[in-house]
């Protein structure tokens, strides 16, 4: 880490006090612990699945941010700014920060009003959904939009960068501030790595060549696995790969409701009631109660709600028929193979190998 150029290499580790006559002040100088784990990024690198992105269905809003998820009246933007401040703000009634001063990595900036920052996510929500998070349950949404988890996913830095940036991967964008490239690359393989996300191939070659000639710097701390789980899709999600792309025949279309296997996956998702000569999507359900309504929650028959939707269950001894591989392997059934399978047929092959629902 060199000081005198401001080429700082970590985040949010135990941090040392240094004084030291830059601008006049005292600042913080992160530094990592001396038994931090360390790991190469090229050694995670070629760990990355390489996919074509998911082009369709993405939102902000499927992704919840800011939360307290420790209650202590600090949502997550301010944790960070506090865990990222050089020096230290004051943290007021419902976590006011006055004061404070804060380095923008991405332009080699001190700042001296949180205001002025933007929470950067290292991978941008949008790129994380192309490459996998459209799969994710909304929880695992949540919790990497707010992963607090691993000191570098995310990063405060300056409004005009951040918004320079935007969703742009390696590929399309690099920090301004030259010296922190190899640290930028790094940490987007590391966040990748975490999240089992994949990279396109245009990303992974600007991501091979952004590490040439970076040496120790592209060392990174080493990651642990994010718990990932994965979830019906989201409503405005487009459908493109094996595992979120409906079975032949079960989604629906003319502006009615997603058809779900069950009507507790369709009130999970926020569907329902559905009665009766009112509601097309009433005959998609067996009413179990034979009361002229189905999928009406919690308050009515139990039966309706676990009934299979009518024509989704299969026969003949094979597997029962979901509307999405998620479900299917939620449900603990797959993989497909073409050939051998006949439950193959039911699913689109996004990738074409031959195999849905693996």
């Amino acid at each position: 880490m060199s000081v005198g150029g401001f080429e700082l290499q970590s985040y949010r580790f135990h941090r040392l006090l240094v004084v030291a006559l830059l601008f006049g002040v005292v600042w913080f100088v992160p530094l990592q612990s001396a038994g931090a784990a360390q790991v190469g990024a090229s050694s995670l690198l070629v760990q990355l699945k390489v996919a074509s992105p998911q082009t369709q269905g993405y939102s902000r809003d499927l992704f919840n941010l800011w939360i307290d998820a420790n209650g202590n009246g600090c949502d997550t933007r301010k944790e960070v700014l506090i865990a990222e401040a050089r020096v230290v703000p004051h943290i007021g009634s419902g976590c006011y920060l006055t004061g404070g001063r804060w380095w923008s990595a991405y332009d080699n900036l001190f700042i001296t009003s949180a205001s002025s920052l933007d929470i950067d996510h290292f991978v941008p929500l949008s790129e994380a959904w192309k490459s996998g998070a459209f799969r994710w349950s909304a929880g695992t949404r949540e919790t990497f939009a707010n992963d607090l988890g691993y000191p570098l996913s995310l990063i405060a830095v300056t409004a005009s960068t951040n918004r320079s940036k935007s969703d742009s991967d390696p590929a399309a964008w690099m920090p301004p501030f030259t010296n922190y490239r190899c640290t930028y690359v790094s940490t987007w393989i590391a966040i990748k790595w975490r999240w089992q996300l994949a990279i396109d191939p245009v990303e992974k070659g600007a991501l091979t060549l952004g590490l040439v000639g970076c040496g120790s710097a592209a060392n990174v701390p080493k990651p642990t696995r994010a718990l990932i789980t994965t979830g019906p899709p989201a409503a405005s999600e487009g459908s493109s790969s094996a595992s979120t792309t409906p079975a032949a025949g079960a989604a629906s279309g003319g502006g009615l409701d997603p058809r779900f296997p069950y009507c507790t996956n369709a009130i999970a998702a926020g569907y329902g009631p559905y009665t009766k000569g009112v509601d097309p999507e009433y005959a998609w359900y067996r009413d179990g109660d034979s009361d002229g309504i189905v999928c009406e929650g919690s308050g009515g028959s139990s039966s309706s709600n676990t009934t299979p939707a009518a024509d989704v269950a299969s026969g003949g001894g094979l597997d029962p028929r979901f509307p999405y591989c998620t479900n299917a392997i939620a449900a603990g059934y797959g993989p497909y193979t073409n050939g051998v399978d006949p439950e193959y047929a039911w699913y689109r092959d996004g990738d074409s190998d031959g195999i849905v629902c693996e």
